[in-house]
C-alpha cells in the first residue's frame, strides 16, 4: 500500500477556545514509485532510525505495527506501547516523536498526520461500548474509562445530540460492575470492551461506532499516526503505511498470535480486526473526522479533575 494520492492540499480545521491549529496534508512525488502523501518538512533519510514511536497497547493497533514488529519495518523505530491518552501526552510533551493520537487530541495542535492509515469504523466498532442499567435518554451519571479522551468525547456527543442528555462524568477503572454501582452508565473501551458480549448482556449496550454512523452517516475515526510536522516526512509516512499493509495481509497470523495472548477466541479477533475496524482511511473518514472535531469543539475540551469524583458536563 502506498500513500493516498491526494492531488491538492486540504486542511482539517482544529481551532478551539484555548488554542488554534490546522492539520494539513501535502503531497509530493519522491523517488520511490508512486506519490506519497505526507505533512511537514523534509529531514535526512537516516533520521527515521532514531524516531521514538508510541503505539497503543490495544488489539486494534496491532495491524498498524505488525510490520514494525515482524516485517521489513522491524528495527526502524524506537517503539513503545501505552494507552491512547498516554500516547497523546507523550507526543505533546516531546517524550515521543510520532504516536497513535486519538482524534480528540488534534484539537488545538499543529500536528502532521500520516495519511491513509489509522483506526476507524464504518458501523459497529465492538470495542467502544456504553453500558447502562436504563435507556440512554435516562443516563444522568456516566462512569468512564478515561484512557481514551476521544471515546469519552464521543460518548458525550452521542448522548447529547442523539438522546438529549448531558450526564455528569466520573473517571473510573474499566470494571463494569464497579462502574455501574455508582453511575447510571459505564463507558468501556479497548480490550476490556471485547470481553463484553452485547448480545447476552443483561444491560442496555450501545456500540458508539454504530451510534455515530447512524447519527451522522459518516465513519468514525478514533486515532491516526501524528506528531510534530518535522517528524512526519515522506520516508516516515511510507514506513507506517507499509507496516499497516503488511499487517492487513497477515490478519490470520495476527489472530492466531494475539487471541491466546489476550484471552480472546481466535474467531473474535478475526472478526474484530477484519470486519469492525477500518485501517485504510479515505475521503469519507476525513469527512467523519472533520465533523467529530467540530462537534467536540462545540462540546468543550475535556478536562478531568485532578481528584476523582463527579465532573459536571458544563465544566468539561
Amino acid at each position: 500500500m502506498r500513500g493516498v494520492p491526494f492531488t491538492e492540499e486540504y486542511q482539517i480545521e482544529c481551532s478551539s477556545g484555548v488554542a488554534a491549529g490546522t492539520v494539513a496534508y501535502h503531497c509530493a512525488a519522491p523517488s520511490r514509485a508512486g506519490p506519497v502523501c505526507y505533512t511537514g518538512s523534509l529531514t535526512p533519510a537516516n533520521s527515521i532510525l532514531s524516531l521514538r514511536v508510541c503505539a497503543v497497547s490495544y488489539l486494534n493497533t496491532v495491524p498498524l505495527v505488525w510490520g514494525m514488529l515482524h516485517g521489513e519495518q522491524k528495527g526502524l523505530f524506537d517503539l513503545r506501547f501505552r494507552v491512547p491518552a498516554e500516547c497523546a501526552d507523550m507526543v505533546a510533551s516531546g517524550a515521543a516523536d510520532v504516536g497513535i493520537i486519538p482524534s480528540f487530541e488534534l484539537i488545538g495542535r499543529e500536528f502532521g498526520i500520516v495519511p491513509g492509515v489509522g483506526i476507524a469504523c464504518r458501523g459497529a466498532v465492538r470495542s467502544i461500548l456504553l453500558v447502562s442499567r436504563q435507556p440512554a435518554n435516562q443516563i444522568r451519571t456516566l462512569a468512564a474509562d478515561a484512557n481514551s479522551r476521544t471515546s469519552v468525547a464521543l460518548a458525550r456527543i452521542v448522548l447529547a445530540r442523539r438522546y438529549g442528555v448531558e450526564p455528569a462524568v466520573v473517571k473510573r477503572p474499566p470494571d463494569l460492575a464497579g462502574m455501574l454501582d455508582e453511575a447510571d452508565g459505564a463507558l468501556i473501551i479497548g480490550d476490556p470492551a471485547l470481553h463484553i458480549d452485547p448480545e447476552t448482556s443483561p444491560f442496555h449496550v450501545y456500540d458508539l461506532g454504530r451510534e455515530w454512523m447512524e447519527m451522522t452517516g459518516l465513519p468514525m475515526v478514533f486515532a491516526v499516526w501524528a506528531g510534530p510536522r518535522e517528524f512526519v516526512t515522506p520516508q516516515v509516512a511510507a514506513a507506517f503505511q507499509d507496516s499497516c499493509a503488511f499487517g492487513l495481509r497477515n490478519l490470520e497470523w495476527i489472530a492466531a498470535a494475539e487471541a491466546p495472548a489476550r484471552g480472546f477466541p481466535v474467531d473474535l479477533v478475526r472478526r474484530y480486526l477484519g470486519s469492525h475496524i477500518v485501517f485504510e482511511l479515505g475521503a469519507p473518514e476525513r469527512q467523519g473526522m472533520e465533523l467529530f472535531l467540530r462537534y467536540a469543539r462545540e462540546l468543550g475540551r475535556l478536562a478531568w479533575q485532578a481528584q476523582p469524583g463527579l465532573t459536571p458536563a458544563s465544566a468539561l
